[in-house]
Protein backbone atom coordinates (compact mmCIF):
# COMPACT_ATOMS: atom_id res chain seq x y z
CA UNK A 1 0.00 0.00 0.00
CA UNK A 2 2.84 2.57 0.81
CA UNK A 3 4.31 0.96 -2.39
CA UNK A 4 1.57 2.38 -4.17
CA UNK A 5 1.03 5.31 -2.65
CA UNK A 6 4.75 6.66 -3.16
CA UNK A 7 4.26 5.99 -6.88
CA UNK A 8 1.03 8.20 -6.93
CA UNK A 9 2.86 11.59 -5.05
CA UNK A 10 6.19 10.70 -8.22
CA UNK A 11 3.53 10.72 -11.19
CA UNK A 12 1.49 13.51 -9.46
CA UNK A 13 4.79 15.79 -8.90
CA UNK A 14 5.83 14.79 -12.77
CA UNK A 15 2.48 16.80 -14.01
CA UNK A 16 2.97 19.45 -11.66
CA UNK A 17 6.61 20.58 -13.19
CA UNK A 18 4.91 20.18 -16.83
CA UNK A 19 2.08 22.75 -16.26
CA UNK A 20 5.06 25.12 -14.47
CA UNK A 21 6.77 24.73 -17.82
CA UNK A 22 3.96 25.40 -20.07
CA UNK A 23 2.60 28.53 -17.68
CA UNK A 24 6.14 30.13 -18.89
CA UNK A 25 5.36 30.36 -22.16
CA UNK A 26 4.38 33.90 -22.99
CA UNK A 27 1.44 34.63 -24.63
CA UNK A 28 -0.10 37.69 -26.19
CA UNK A 29 -3.83 37.81 -23.82
CA UNK A 30 -2.50 38.82 -20.38
CA UNK A 31 -2.18 36.45 -17.44
CA UNK A 32 -3.66 37.00 -13.93
CA UNK A 33 -3.63 35.25 -10.52
CA UNK A 34 -7.33 34.78 -9.37
CA UNK A 35 -7.27 33.92 -5.60
CA UNK A 36 -10.10 32.04 -4.84
CA UNK A 37 -10.70 32.85 -0.70
CA UNK A 38 -13.84 30.62 -0.13
CA UNK A 39 -16.09 28.92 -2.52
CA UNK A 40 -19.80 30.15 -3.80
CA UNK A 41 -22.81 28.18 -2.82
CA UNK A 42 -26.10 30.20 -4.48
CA UNK A 43 -29.15 29.92 -2.88
CA UNK A 44 -33.01 30.85 -4.26
CA UNK A 45 -32.75 34.15 -2.08
CA UNK A 46 -29.96 35.22 -3.88
CA UNK A 47 -31.92 35.92 -6.86
CA UNK A 48 -33.10 39.08 -6.07
CA UNK A 49 -29.92 40.33 -6.12
CA UNK A 50 -30.17 40.51 -10.13
CA UNK A 51 -30.77 44.13 -10.99
CA UNK A 52 -30.61 44.21 -14.87
CA UNK A 53 -31.50 42.08 -17.74
CA UNK A 54 -28.70 41.91 -20.34
CA UNK A 55 -29.29 43.62 -23.02
CA UNK A 56 -28.34 42.19 -26.61
CA UNK A 57 -27.68 44.21 -29.80
CA UNK A 58 -27.38 42.61 -33.19
CA UNK A 59 -25.98 43.95 -35.97
CA UNK A 60 -28.88 45.03 -38.99
CA UNK A 61 -27.51 42.04 -40.83
CA UNK A 62 -28.48 39.62 -38.10
CA UNK A 63 -31.75 41.33 -37.37
CA UNK A 64 -34.68 39.09 -37.91
CA UNK A 65 -36.70 40.35 -41.22
CA UNK A 66 -40.56 41.17 -41.04
CA UNK A 67 -42.62 39.18 -42.46
CA UNK A 68 -44.73 40.36 -45.36
CA UNK A 69 -48.19 38.04 -46.85
CA UNK A 70 -49.80 38.37 -49.70
CA UNK A 71 -52.41 36.68 -51.13
CA UNK A 72 -52.73 35.84 -54.93
CA UNK A 73 -56.19 36.19 -56.40
CA UNK A 74 -56.80 33.56 -58.15
CA UNK A 75 -59.45 31.07 -58.37
CA UNK A 76 -58.41 27.43 -57.14
CA UNK A 77 -60.79 24.36 -57.72
CA UNK A 78 -62.62 23.07 -54.03
CA UNK A 79 -61.63 19.58 -53.75
CA UNK A 80 -63.78 19.26 -50.63
CA UNK A 81 -66.15 16.11 -50.79
CA UNK A 82 -68.40 15.51 -48.09
CA UNK A 83 -68.79 11.85 -46.84
CA UNK A 84 -71.56 11.61 -44.56
CA UNK A 85 -74.88 12.55 -46.30
CA UNK A 86 -76.40 12.13 -49.68
CA UNK A 87 -78.41 13.96 -51.92
CA UNK A 88 -82.27 12.48 -52.48
CA UNK A 89 -83.09 14.92 -54.97
CA UNK A 90 -83.24 18.30 -56.38
CA UNK A 91 -84.28 20.49 -59.15
CA UNK A 92 -80.66 21.43 -60.48
CA UNK A 93 -80.71 23.19 -64.12
CA UNK A 94 -78.18 22.56 -66.71
CA UNK A 95 -76.07 26.27 -66.74
CA UNK A 96 -75.91 27.56 -69.97
CA UNK A 97 -72.95 28.39 -71.60
CA UNK A 98 -72.31 32.08 -72.86
CA UNK A 99 -70.14 31.89 -75.95
CA UNK A 100 -68.03 35.15 -76.41
CA UNK A 101 -68.86 35.28 -79.95
CA UNK A 102 -71.36 35.19 -82.63
CA UNK A 103 -72.58 34.95 -85.78
CA UNK A 104 -76.27 35.27 -87.26
CA UNK A 105 -77.95 35.17 -90.50
CA UNK A 106 -81.65 35.07 -92.10
CA UNK A 107 -83.85 36.20 -94.81
CA UNK A 108 -87.15 37.93 -95.01
CA UNK A 109 -90.46 38.85 -97.04
CA UNK A 110 -89.51 42.81 -99.61
CA UNK A 111 -86.42 40.81 -100.19
CA UNK A 112 -84.71 41.24 -97.09
CA UNK A 113 -81.24 39.97 -95.98
CA UNK A 114 -79.80 40.02 -92.30
CA UNK A 115 -76.52 39.43 -90.93
CA UNK A 116 -75.31 40.21 -87.88
CA UNK A 117 -71.80 38.95 -86.11
CA UNK A 118 -69.88 39.79 -82.79
CA UNK A 119 -66.16 38.85 -82.33
CA UNK A 120 -64.02 39.23 -79.12
CA UNK A 121 -60.77 37.79 -78.05
CA UNK A 122 -58.61 38.58 -75.15
CA UNK A 123 -55.33 37.30 -73.98
CA UNK A 124 -53.78 37.00 -70.37
CA UNK A 125 -56.99 39.39 -69.13
CA UNK A 126 -54.44 42.47 -69.89
CA UNK A 127 -56.11 43.03 -73.85
CA UNK A 128 -58.84 42.84 -75.16
CA UNK A 129 -59.95 43.25 -78.77
CA UNK A 130 -63.71 42.79 -81.20
CA UNK A 131 -65.53 43.52 -84.40
CA UNK A 132 -69.07 43.98 -84.77
CA UNK A 133 -70.71 44.34 -88.18
CA UNK A 134 -74.70 44.50 -88.94
CA UNK A 135 -76.43 44.41 -92.32
CA UNK A 136 -79.63 44.58 -93.09
CA UNK A 137 -81.74 45.70 -96.46
CA UNK A 138 -85.64 45.74 -97.73
CA UNK A 139 -84.85 45.57 -102.17
CA UNK A 140 -88.42 45.58 -102.62
CA UNK A 141 -90.72 48.79 -102.58
CA UNK A 142 -93.18 50.21 -100.38
CA UNK A 143 -97.04 49.48 -101.34
CA UNK A 144 -98.45 52.25 -103.90
CA UNK A 145 -95.11 54.19 -103.80
CA UNK A 146 -94.36 55.29 -107.45
CA UNK A 147 -90.64 56.28 -106.48
CA UNK A 148 -87.77 53.39 -105.21
CA UNK A 149 -88.26 52.84 -101.57
CA UNK A 150 -85.58 50.23 -100.64
CA UNK A 151 -83.37 51.20 -97.78
CA UNK A 152 -80.23 49.24 -96.99
CA UNK A 153 -78.26 50.05 -93.48
CA UNK A 154 -74.92 48.99 -92.83
CA UNK A 155 -72.40 49.44 -89.41
CA UNK A 156 -69.51 47.96 -88.43
CA UNK A 157 -66.81 48.83 -85.34
CA UNK A 158 -63.55 47.68 -84.21
CA UNK A 159 -62.14 48.09 -80.94
CA UNK A 160 -58.84 47.22 -78.96
CA UNK A 161 -58.40 47.16 -74.87
CA UNK A 162 -55.16 47.51 -73.13
CA UNK A 163 -54.76 47.42 -69.13
CA UNK A 164 -51.88 48.76 -67.52
CA UNK A 165 -51.05 48.56 -63.82
CA UNK A 166 -52.92 51.80 -62.83
CA UNK A 167 -55.03 52.57 -65.92
CA UNK A 168 -56.95 51.14 -69.06
CA UNK A 169 -57.23 52.60 -72.95
CA UNK A 170 -59.28 51.44 -75.35
CA UNK A 171 -59.37 52.72 -79.23
CA UNK A 172 -62.14 51.99 -81.76
CA UNK A 173 -63.19 52.70 -85.32
CA UNK A 174 -66.89 52.67 -86.32
CA UNK A 175 -68.14 52.96 -89.60
CA UNK A 176 -71.69 53.70 -91.00
CA UNK A 177 -73.04 53.52 -94.41
CA UNK A 178 -76.99 54.06 -95.05
CA UNK A 179 -78.89 54.31 -98.31
CA UNK A 180 -81.92 55.66 -98.01
CA UNK A 181 -85.17 57.13 -101.00
CA UNK A 182 -86.87 60.11 -100.90
CA UNK A 183 -90.52 57.90 -101.95
CA UNK A 184 -92.91 60.18 -100.18
CA UNK A 185 -94.33 62.38 -103.31
CA UNK A 186 -96.72 64.67 -101.78
CA UNK A 187 -100.84 64.15 -103.18
CA UNK A 188 -100.55 66.09 -106.64
CA UNK A 189 -100.54 64.41 -110.04
CA UNK A 190 -97.02 63.93 -110.95
CA UNK A 191 -96.85 62.72 -114.85
CA UNK A 192 -94.25 60.18 -115.70
CA UNK A 193 -91.89 61.86 -117.59
CA UNK A 194 -91.42 64.14 -114.28
CA UNK A 195 -91.47 60.96 -112.76
CA UNK A 196 -88.51 59.07 -114.59
CA UNK A 197 -86.66 62.03 -113.67
CA UNK A 198 -86.20 62.07 -110.08
CA UNK A 199 -83.03 61.11 -108.60
CA UNK A 200 -84.46 60.23 -104.77
CA UNK A 201 -81.70 58.22 -103.43
CA UNK A 202 -79.87 59.79 -100.36
CA UNK A 203 -76.18 57.49 -98.92
CA UNK A 204 -74.85 58.52 -95.67
CA UNK A 205 -71.43 57.60 -94.71
CA UNK A 206 -70.38 58.29 -91.46
CA UNK A 207 -66.72 57.68 -89.91
CA UNK A 208 -65.87 57.75 -85.94
CA UNK A 209 -62.63 57.07 -83.50
CA UNK A 210 -62.59 56.70 -80.72
CA UNK A 211 -59.73 57.06 -77.60
CA UNK A 212 -60.74 56.33 -73.83
CA UNK A 213 -58.52 56.29 -71.06
CA UNK A 214 -59.63 55.00 -67.39
CA UNK A 215 -57.44 55.48 -64.38
CA UNK A 216 -57.27 53.86 -60.95
CA UNK A 217 -56.48 55.85 -57.70
CA UNK A 218 -55.44 59.34 -59.74
CA UNK A 219 -56.94 62.56 -59.91
CA UNK A 220 -58.17 62.17 -63.42
CA UNK A 221 -60.94 59.54 -63.56
CA UNK A 222 -61.39 59.15 -67.14
CA UNK A 223 -60.71 60.69 -70.54
CA UNK A 224 -62.40 60.21 -73.89
CA UNK A 225 -61.44 61.57 -77.23
CA UNK A 226 -64.09 61.56 -80.80
CA UNK A 227 -63.13 62.42 -83.86
CA UNK A 228 -66.00 61.54 -86.37
CA UNK A 229 -66.70 62.84 -90.05
CA UNK A 230 -70.28 62.44 -91.93
CA UNK A 231 -71.12 63.45 -95.69
CA UNK A 232 -73.67 62.46 -97.99
CA UNK A 233 -74.05 62.04 -101.74
CA UNK A 234 -74.60 65.54 -102.48
CA UNK A 235 -71.21 66.35 -100.74
CA UNK A 236 -72.66 67.36 -97.51
CA UNK A 237 -69.83 67.04 -95.23
CA UNK A 238 -69.73 67.38 -91.07
CA UNK A 239 -66.81 66.84 -88.49
CA UNK A 240 -66.85 66.84 -84.81
CA UNK A 241 -64.33 66.68 -82.35
CA UNK A 242 -65.12 66.09 -78.85
CA UNK A 243 -62.78 66.10 -76.05
CA UNK A 244 -64.07 64.86 -72.37
CA UNK A 245 -62.84 64.25 -69.03
CA UNK A 246 -63.31 64.01 -65.80
CA UNK A 247 -61.83 64.54 -62.17
CA UNK A 248 -62.06 63.75 -58.48
CA UNK A 249 -60.85 66.34 -55.87
CA UNK A 250 -60.76 64.19 -52.46
CA UNK A 251 -61.87 66.26 -49.52
CA UNK A 252 -61.36 63.59 -46.59
CA UNK A 253 -58.03 65.09 -45.57
CA UNK A 254 -59.90 67.82 -44.76
CA UNK A 255 -62.81 65.60 -42.68
CA UNK A 256 -62.98 61.70 -43.52
CA UNK A 257 -67.48 62.32 -43.60
CA UNK A 258 -66.95 64.76 -46.64
CA UNK A 259 -66.94 63.46 -50.11
CA UNK A 260 -65.21 64.04 -53.32
CA UNK A 261 -65.74 66.84 -55.85
CA UNK A 262 -65.76 65.94 -59.32
CA UNK A 263 -65.32 68.22 -62.10
CA UNK A 264 -66.33 67.23 -65.74
CA UNK A 265 -65.21 69.26 -68.90
CA UNK A 266 -65.74 68.96 -72.31
CA UNK A 267 -64.71 70.85 -75.36
CA UNK A 268 -66.38 70.28 -78.61
CA UNK A 269 -65.29 71.16 -82.45
CA UNK A 270 -68.63 71.18 -84.78
CA UNK A 271 -67.98 72.38 -88.68
CA UNK A 272 -70.06 71.58 -91.36
CA UNK A 273 -70.99 73.02 -94.75
CA UNK A 274 -74.18 72.28 -97.06
CA UNK A 275 -73.53 72.89 -100.99
CA UNK A 276 -76.24 75.11 -101.23
CA UNK A 277 -79.83 75.88 -99.04
CA UNK A 278 -83.36 74.99 -100.31
CA UNK A 279 -83.98 78.20 -101.84
CA UNK A 280 -81.48 79.22 -104.11
CA UNK A 281 -77.64 77.92 -104.65
CA UNK A 282 -75.81 79.69 -101.81
CA UNK A 283 -73.65 77.36 -99.62
CA UNK A 284 -74.52 76.79 -95.67
CA UNK A 285 -71.60 77.02 -93.73
CA UNK A 286 -71.73 76.13 -89.42
CA UNK A 287 -68.49 76.01 -87.43
CA UNK A 288 -69.48 76.10 -83.25
CA UNK A 289 -66.95 75.48 -80.64
CA UNK A 290 -68.53 74.24 -77.15
CA UNK A 291 -66.56 74.70 -73.43
CA UNK A 292 -67.97 73.17 -70.26
CA UNK A 293 -67.63 72.87 -67.16
CA UNK A 294 -69.46 71.03 -64.61
CA UNK A 295 -67.94 71.04 -60.84
CA UNK A 296 -70.38 68.49 -58.85
CA UNK A 297 -70.53 67.56 -54.91
CA UNK A 298 -72.77 64.18 -54.04
CA UNK A 299 -73.52 63.61 -50.28
CA UNK A 300 -74.95 60.14 -49.44
CA UNK A 301 -76.52 59.32 -45.57
CA UNK A 302 -78.18 56.88 -45.12
CA UNK A 303 -81.29 56.68 -47.74
CA UNK A 304 -80.87 60.22 -48.84
CA UNK A 305 -78.68 61.31 -51.68
CA UNK A 306 -78.05 64.79 -53.28
CA UNK A 307 -75.73 66.12 -55.67
CA UNK A 308 -75.70 69.64 -56.13
CA UNK A 309 -73.72 71.39 -59.29
CA UNK A 310 -73.67 73.93 -61.87
CA UNK A 311 -73.24 74.34 -65.55
CA UNK A 312 -70.56 76.28 -67.21
CA UNK A 313 -70.78 76.48 -70.63
CA UNK A 314 -69.30 78.50 -73.12
CA UNK A 315 -70.71 78.72 -77.34
CA UNK A 316 -68.06 80.51 -79.71
CA UNK A 317 -70.11 80.56 -83.39
CA UNK A 318 -67.74 81.65 -85.78
CA UNK A 319 -69.87 81.57 -88.55
CA UNK A 320 -73.00 84.01 -87.08
CA UNK A 321 -70.58 86.10 -84.82
CA UNK A 322 -72.56 85.09 -81.54
CA UNK A 323 -70.80 83.95 -78.35
CA UNK A 324 -72.55 83.12 -74.99
CA UNK A 325 -71.70 82.06 -71.62
CA UNK A 326 -74.75 80.22 -69.58
CA UNK A 327 -74.54 79.25 -66.49
CA UNK A 328 -77.69 76.58 -66.06
CA UNK A 329 -78.30 74.46 -62.61
CA UNK A 330 -77.32 71.12 -61.97
CA UNK A 331 -79.33 69.09 -58.87
CA UNK A 332 -80.60 65.94 -57.83
CA UNK A 333 -82.31 64.67 -54.55
CA UNK A 334 -83.66 60.88 -53.64
CA UNK A 335 -84.83 60.12 -50.54
CA UNK A 336 -86.67 57.16 -48.96
CA UNK A 337 -90.21 57.48 -47.90
CA UNK A 338 -90.87 53.78 -47.15
CA UNK A 339 -88.05 51.81 -47.01
CA UNK A 340 -87.83 49.13 -49.69
CA UNK A 341 -91.02 50.33 -51.04
CA UNK A 342 -91.31 54.07 -52.06
CA UNK A 343 -88.85 56.89 -53.18
CA UNK A 344 -89.45 60.03 -53.53
CA UNK A 345 -87.23 61.73 -55.80
CA UNK A 346 -86.07 65.47 -58.11
CA UNK A 347 -84.05 67.01 -60.61
CA UNK A 348 -83.43 70.49 -61.98
CA UNK A 349 -81.29 71.21 -64.38
CA UNK A 350 -80.37 72.59 -67.55
CA UNK A 351 -77.93 72.23 -70.29
CA UNK A 352 -76.37 73.05 -73.64
CA UNK A 353 -77.09 70.64 -76.76
CA UNK A 354 -75.07 70.95 -80.03
CA UNK A 355 -77.52 69.86 -83.00
CA UNK A 356 -75.39 67.79 -85.59
CA UNK A 357 -76.53 66.92 -89.47
CA UNK A 358 -75.63 63.06 -88.21
CA UNK A 359 -78.41 63.40 -85.17
CA UNK A 360 -80.83 64.87 -87.47
CA UNK A 361 -80.65 62.02 -90.09
CA UNK A 362 -80.66 59.53 -87.60
CA UNK A 363 -84.04 60.55 -86.29
CA UNK A 364 -85.56 62.06 -89.89
CA UNK A 365 -83.70 59.79 -92.85
CA UNK A 366 -85.70 61.81 -95.33
CA UNK A 367 -84.08 65.38 -94.13
CA UNK A 368 -82.72 67.34 -96.92
CA UNK A 369 -79.32 68.34 -96.88
CA UNK A 370 -79.81 71.78 -96.75
CA UNK A 371 -80.46 72.22 -92.98
CA UNK A 372 -79.45 75.35 -91.06
CA UNK A 373 -77.84 74.00 -87.70
CA UNK A 374 -77.75 75.75 -84.22
CA UNK A 375 -77.41 74.56 -80.65
CA UNK A 376 -80.97 73.99 -78.84
CA UNK A 377 -80.16 75.69 -75.05
CA UNK A 378 -82.30 74.03 -72.31
CA UNK A 379 -83.04 76.88 -69.71
CA UNK A 380 -84.36 74.27 -67.19
CA UNK A 381 -86.00 71.39 -66.67
CA UNK A 382 -87.91 70.44 -63.32
CA UNK A 383 -88.61 67.33 -62.92
CA UNK A 384 -90.24 65.53 -59.53
CA UNK A 385 -91.59 61.54 -59.07
CA UNK A 386 -91.84 58.64 -57.36
CA UNK A 387 -90.60 55.35 -57.57
CA UNK A 388 -91.03 52.12 -56.09
CA UNK A 389 -92.50 48.24 -55.48
CA UNK A 390 -96.06 47.23 -54.93
CA UNK A 391 -94.64 43.93 -54.11
CA UNK A 392 -91.96 41.58 -54.67
CA UNK A 393 -93.00 41.33 -58.25
CA UNK A 394 -94.87 44.27 -59.24
CA UNK A 395 -92.56 48.01 -59.80
CA UNK A 396 -93.42 51.07 -60.92
CA UNK A 397 -92.19 54.53 -61.85
CA UNK A 398 -94.52 58.24 -62.24
CA UNK A 399 -92.94 61.26 -62.56
CA UNK A 400 -94.08 65.07 -63.92
CA UNK A 401 -91.86 67.03 -65.48
CA UNK A 402 -91.75 70.78 -66.81
CA UNK A 403 -89.28 71.89 -69.42
CA UNK A 404 -88.24 75.19 -71.27
CA UNK A 405 -86.33 75.30 -74.13
CA UNK A 406 -85.06 77.68 -77.02
CA UNK A 407 -84.44 77.13 -80.62
CA UNK A 408 -86.15 73.50 -79.63
CA UNK A 409 -85.79 71.44 -83.67
CA UNK A 410 -88.88 70.50 -85.26
CA UNK A 411 -89.75 68.63 -88.48
CA UNK A 412 -90.97 70.36 -91.20
CA UNK A 413 -92.03 69.23 -94.77
CA UNK A 414 -90.14 71.17 -97.54
CA UNK A 415 -93.01 72.67 -100.19
CA UNK A 416 -92.65 71.25 -103.65
CA UNK A 417 -90.56 73.12 -106.35
CA UNK A 418 -92.60 71.33 -109.34
CA UNK A 419 -96.36 71.68 -109.86
CA UNK A 420 -96.05 68.00 -111.16
CA UNK A 421 -95.26 68.77 -114.64
CA UNK A 422 -91.86 70.51 -114.55
CA UNK A 423 -88.20 68.94 -113.42
CA UNK A 424 -86.22 72.12 -114.01
CA UNK A 425 -86.48 75.79 -112.33
CA UNK A 426 -84.63 78.65 -113.66
CA UNK A 427 -82.92 76.77 -116.36
CA UNK A 428 -81.78 74.48 -112.91
CA UNK A 429 -82.60 70.41 -113.10
CA UNK A 430 -84.62 70.15 -109.80
CA UNK A 431 -82.83 67.48 -107.28
CA UNK A 432 -84.27 64.23 -106.12
CA UNK A 433 -85.66 66.00 -102.55
CA UNK A 434 -86.88 69.03 -103.90
CA UNK A 435 -90.81 67.67 -104.93
CA UNK A 436 -92.49 68.08 -101.41
CA UNK A 437 -90.55 64.84 -100.59
CA UNK A 438 -88.14 65.82 -97.85
CA UNK A 439 -88.24 68.02 -94.58
CA UNK A 440 -86.38 71.09 -93.46
CA UNK A 441 -85.38 71.36 -89.52
CA UNK A 442 -86.92 74.59 -88.11
CA UNK A 443 -86.43 75.79 -84.17
CA UNK A 444 -88.62 77.33 -81.88
CA UNK A 445 -89.18 78.37 -78.21
CA UNK A 446 -91.22 75.54 -76.50
CA UNK A 447 -92.67 74.63 -73.44
CA UNK A 448 -93.30 70.81 -72.52
CA UNK A 449 -95.47 69.92 -69.65
CA UNK A 450 -94.93 65.52 -69.64
CA UNK A 451 -96.13 63.32 -67.47
CA UNK A 452 -94.74 59.43 -67.14
CA UNK A 453 -95.93 56.59 -66.19
CA UNK A 454 -94.04 52.98 -66.12
CA UNK A 455 -94.74 49.76 -64.78
CA UNK A 456 -93.26 46.29 -64.71
CA UNK A 457 -94.63 43.51 -63.25
CA UNK A 458 -92.43 39.77 -63.39
CA UNK A 459 -94.82 36.85 -63.32
CA UNK A 460 -92.16 34.86 -62.71
CA UNK A 461 -88.51 34.31 -63.65
CA UNK A 462 -89.61 32.63 -66.70
CA UNK A 463 -92.39 35.89 -67.66
CA UNK A 464 -92.22 39.51 -67.12
CA UNK A 465 -94.42 42.28 -68.37
CA UNK A 466 -93.72 46.09 -69.03
CA UNK A 467 -95.89 49.01 -69.95
CA UNK A 468 -95.06 52.61 -70.27
CA UNK A 469 -95.97 56.12 -71.59
CA UNK A 470 -95.78 59.58 -72.13
CA UNK A 471 -97.91 62.72 -72.66
CA UNK A 472 -96.65 65.87 -73.33
CA UNK A 473 -98.51 69.21 -73.80
CA UNK A 474 -96.90 71.99 -75.81
CA UNK A 475 -96.78 75.43 -75.98
CA UNK A 476 -94.62 76.94 -78.76
CA UNK A 477 -93.71 80.80 -78.97
CA UNK A 478 -94.41 81.11 -82.90
CA UNK A 479 -94.78 78.05 -84.73
CA UNK A 480 -98.82 77.19 -84.94
CA UNK A 481 -98.59 73.56 -84.18
CA UNK A 482 -95.79 71.07 -82.54
CA UNK A 483 -94.86 69.98 -85.86
CA UNK A 484 -94.68 65.96 -85.78
CA UNK A 485 -94.34 65.91 -82.28
CA UNK A 486 -97.10 63.52 -80.77
CA UNK A 487 -98.69 63.84 -77.16
CA UNK A 488 -99.21 60.38 -76.30
CA UNK A 489 -96.57 57.75 -76.83
CA UNK A 490 -96.71 54.42 -74.96
CA UNK A 491 -95.01 50.86 -74.96
CA UNK A 492 -96.08 47.69 -73.94
CA UNK A 493 -93.46 44.94 -73.74
CA UNK A 494 -93.46 41.04 -72.83
CA UNK A 495 -91.20 38.64 -72.57
CA UNK A 496 -90.81 34.74 -71.74
CA UNK A 497 -87.87 32.58 -71.72
CA UNK A 498 -87.37 28.95 -70.60
CA UNK A 499 -84.61 25.66 -71.26
CA UNK A 500 -85.19 25.76 -75.07
CA UNK A 501 -87.57 28.45 -76.37
CA UNK A 502 -87.58 32.41 -75.84
CA UNK A 503 -90.01 34.98 -76.97
CA UNK A 504 -90.66 38.76 -76.80
CA UNK A 505 -93.70 41.35 -77.68
CA UNK A 506 -93.48 44.49 -78.38
CA UNK A 507 -96.68 46.95 -79.03
CA UNK A 508 -96.15 51.03 -79.87
CA UNK A 509 -98.67 53.91 -80.00
CA UNK A 510 -98.13 57.24 -81.20
CA UNK A 511 -100.49 60.12 -81.36
CA UNK A 512 -101.75 61.76 -83.92
CA UNK A 513 -99.00 64.40 -85.31
CA UNK A 514 -99.73 67.64 -87.18
CA UNK A 515 -97.71 68.68 -90.39
CA UNK A 516 -98.34 71.88 -92.36
CA UNK A 517 -100.80 71.45 -95.76
CA UNK A 518 -98.94 73.63 -98.35
CA UNK A 519 -101.93 75.21 -99.95
CA UNK A 520 -103.24 78.56 -100.53
CA UNK A 521 -104.36 78.82 -97.06
CA UNK A 522 -101.59 77.13 -95.51
CA UNK A 523 -103.60 74.23 -93.89
CA UNK A 524 -102.74 71.65 -91.48
CA UNK A 525 -102.47 67.97 -91.99
CA UNK A 526 -103.16 65.62 -89.44
CA UNK A 527 -101.03 62.12 -89.49
CA UNK A 528 -103.61 59.65 -87.81
CA UNK A 529 -102.10 58.11 -84.81
CA UNK A 530 -100.71 54.06 -85.07
CA UNK A 531 -100.43 50.87 -83.49
CA UNK A 532 -96.71 48.80 -84.32
CA UNK A 533 -97.19 45.09 -83.15
CA UNK A 534 -93.86 43.32 -83.18
CA UNK A 535 -93.15 39.30 -82.03
CA UNK A 536 -89.65 37.89 -81.67
CA UNK A 537 -88.85 34.54 -80.92
CA UNK A 538 -86.11 31.97 -81.28
CA UNK A 539 -85.98 28.32 -80.75
CA UNK A 540 -82.04 26.68 -79.24
CA UNK A 541 -81.12 23.21 -80.78
CA UNK A 542 -77.79 22.77 -78.85
CA UNK A 543 -75.66 25.08 -76.84
CA UNK A 544 -74.14 26.90 -80.19
CA UNK A 545 -77.13 26.43 -82.73
CA UNK A 546 -80.61 28.39 -82.27
CA UNK A 547 -83.09 29.98 -84.44
CA UNK A 548 -85.12 33.14 -84.53
CA UNK A 549 -88.17 34.24 -86.31
CA UNK A 550 -88.82 38.18 -86.23
CA UNK A 551 -92.52 39.06 -86.76
CA UNK A 552 -92.72 43.29 -87.55
CA UNK A 553 -96.18 44.82 -88.17
CA UNK A 554 -98.41 42.04 -87.39
CA UNK A 555 -101.69 43.86 -87.90
CA UNK A 556 -100.45 45.14 -91.46
CA UNK A 557 -101.54 48.88 -90.56
CA UNK A 558 -100.17 50.87 -93.76
CA UNK A 559 -99.10 54.02 -91.30
CA UNK A 560 -97.01 57.12 -91.94
CA UNK A 561 -94.05 57.47 -90.03
CA UNK A 562 -93.70 61.20 -91.58
CA UNK A 563 -95.87 62.65 -93.90
CA UNK A 564 -96.85 60.68 -97.40
CA UNK A 565 -93.76 58.10 -96.21
CA UNK A 566 -95.83 54.47 -95.99
CA UNK A 567 -94.55 51.65 -94.23
CA UNK A 568 -94.09 48.25 -95.03
CA UNK A 569 -96.57 46.00 -94.02
CA UNK A 570 -96.77 42.56 -92.04
CA UNK A 571 -93.32 41.42 -92.49
CA UNK A 572 -91.21 38.25 -91.59
CA UNK A 573 -87.72 37.47 -91.08
CA UNK A 574 -86.37 34.47 -90.27
CA UNK A 575 -82.42 32.81 -89.43
CA UNK A 576 -80.06 30.92 -87.60
CA UNK A 577 -77.70 31.85 -84.97
CA UNK A 578 -74.24 30.30 -84.10
CA UNK A 579 -72.29 31.19 -81.13
CA UNK A 580 -68.83 30.04 -80.51
CA UNK A 581 -65.58 30.75 -78.82
CA UNK A 582 -61.63 30.84 -80.13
Amino acid sequence: MKRQFLLFLMYFSFLSLNAQKKEQVKDTIKTEIVNIITKYNPKIADAKKIKKNPKIELLKKNEKKKLKYTILSAPVASTFIPKNGALKSMNNPVNEQIYKNYIAAGFGNFTTPYFETFLYHNTHLKNEFGLNATYVASQDNVKNSVLNSHFSNFNTGFFYKQKERSFAWKIGLNSERNLYNWYGLPKKVFIAPTINSIDEAQIYNYFQLVGTFNFKDSYLDYGEIKTSYFADRFKSNEVLVTLDAKLDFPLTAIHPILNDISLKTGIAFLKGEFKNNYEDFNSLKYAINTIRLNPQYKINYKDFIFKAGIKLVTSLDSENNSNNVFVLPDFFFQQSILKNYLTLYGDFSGDLHTNTYKDFSEENAYISPTLFITQTLEKSNLSVGFKGVINKKIRFNLKASYKKEEDKPLFLRNSSKSDGTNTTVNDKKLKGYEYGNSFHVTYDDVKTTSIFTELSYEYSKKISFDLDGIYNIYTLENAIAPWNLPRLEASFSSRYKNKKWAASTNIFYVDERKEALYTENNNIEILPSFVDANLNGSYQFNNKFSAFLKLKNILNTAYQRFTNFNTQGFQILGGITYQFDF
